[in-house]
């Protein structure tokens, strides 16, 4: 049997925050592109995530889910950056923008949220199975 202690909240490795250059077109005062930091979501963080991304749509008397997937990832995209600050009034005025994942729409172009979006990915493990994680624990 392993060991309980290991599992206590206390214990438990903490992710680090990851650094990334989202875009060339942020620059400091230098000319150096400025890095984005994202952070991990909990769980429970994402299930509240999928759940403002489902609608209960009503088909021939049956309500039916309807998971918005693209709605979903900028969501979780904005959710889990850390700098720049998505909630920044003054950022959000700048673009026009309502919201966090409004903003990172208008703040991004469509290839640089795709990679972005992909990164956020990884980061979460969303690309990793738990076979992978056995043949890792395996060697």
């Amino acid at each position: 049997m392993g060991n309980l202690m290991a599992f206590l909240a206390q214990n438990a490795i903490q992710k680090e925050n990851v650094k990334l250059v989202v875009s060339d077109r942020f620059v400091d005062e230098k000319g150096k592109p400025i890095e984005w930091e994202i952070r991990c979501l909990t769980a429970a963080e994402d299930e509240e995530l999928r759940r403002q991304c489902t609608k209960i749509k009503l088909t021939k008397g049956r309500a039916e889910p309807q998971f918005d997937a693209n709605l979903y990832m900028t969501k979780l995209a904005a959710a889990c950056t850390v700098y720049p600050d998505l909630n920044s009034a003054e950022l959000q005025d700048s673009y026009g923008a309502m919201g966090d994942a409004e903003l990172l729409k208008k703040l991004l172009y469509a290839g640089e949220i795709n990679s972005y979006v992909l990164k956020i990915q990884e980061v979460n493990g969303f690309n990793v199975t738990l076979e992978d994680k056995v043949d890792k624990a395996k060697n």
